[in-house]
């Protein structure tokens, strides 16, 4: 007898790596010399272009087509309740700026969550080349081969990867957490795109990652791959990933990296 959990979650994953290289594939291939700024966020350097409008629509007419009982959750402002109880939560470019700017960190996220549980995240990077996706419960795979997070290092030695608002007093106060936090450990990256960095943790690129700041439509997929591939991810102590904090590292990192961003004041501007 089929079960039907493991049928949705196969039928889920299938529409989510479509959307997600369609998606991509648009953005790669129709990305225009003069790309301009068709909006601001939370401030003026934090952009929306028009591709990621343009992508948003590409992929939210796609789920409409293809499961159009379904809700979605978008960055650009998709937004439908549905009615299957299985909502799709989506980036249409996860690291816009360096999208703007013609560097390869930028991503497309696709999840999928049922009774607030995400089931299928993919974040394909096209100028990777390279797709990350997990299936709850089925293991975390980059470019359909298993990965898995780098055993824990000693903290001193642990390479970690986070981001920075766009908002001038947040980012003073994430500044200041990472002034105290890299004399601690080997050192720091900060790549652009949370949904790739996340990725970069469940494929043992980073030890760890942490940011304060994060949508859901940010680290929906990512939190997924990460967990997947091994690591232990959330918040504040005690409590789950969000937008306060965001916190993705393997198991004898995890806590001693949550613990000293607790105390440095991470969680809060």
């Amino acid at each position: 007898m089929t079960d039907p959990l493991k049928a949705l979650k196969a039928e889920l994953l299938d529409v989510a790596l479509e959307a997600a290289h369609r998606a991509g594939a648009f953005l790669r291939d129709g990305r225009p010399a003069d790309l301009g700024v068709a909006a601001t966020k939370s401030s003026a350097v934090d952009v929306v272009t028009e591709m990621d409008l343009a992508s948003e629509k590409l992929i939210t007419d796609f789920l409409a087509e293809r499961r159009p009982d379904d809700g979605v959750l978008g960055e650009e402002g998709a937004s439908s309740e549905g009615s299957s109880g299985v909502q799709w939560v989506i980036d249409p470019i996860d690291g816009t700026v360096n999208y703007l700017y013609g560097r390869p960190d930028w991503s497309v996220s696709v999840a999928a969550r049922k009774d607030g549980e995400t089931l299928v995240g993919v974040v394909h990077a096209p100028m990777r080349g390279e797709t990350g996706r997990a299936v709850l419960g089925e293991g975390a795979f980059l470019n359909d081969e298993p990965t898995r997070v780098r055993p824990a290092p000693p903290f001193e030695q642990a390479l970690v990867g986070t981001g920075f608002g766009y908002v001038a007093e947040r980012r003073a106060q994430q500044a200041e957490v990472a002034r105290q936090l890299i004399p601690r450990v080997r050192d720091i990256r900060r790549g652009g795109s949370a949904a790739i960095d996340l990725c970069d943790v469940a494929a043992g690129r980073l030890d760890a990652y942490y940011e304060r700041g994060l949508n859901p439509w940010d680290f929906a997929a990512g939190d997924l791959i990460a967990r997947e591939a091994g690591a232990l991810t959330g918040g504040r102590p005690g409590e789950r990933l969000s937008g306060e904090l965001a916190v993705a590292a393997p198991p004898g990192l995890f806590q001693a990296l949550q613990g000293l961003l607790e105390d440095l004041g991470a969680w809060h501007d």
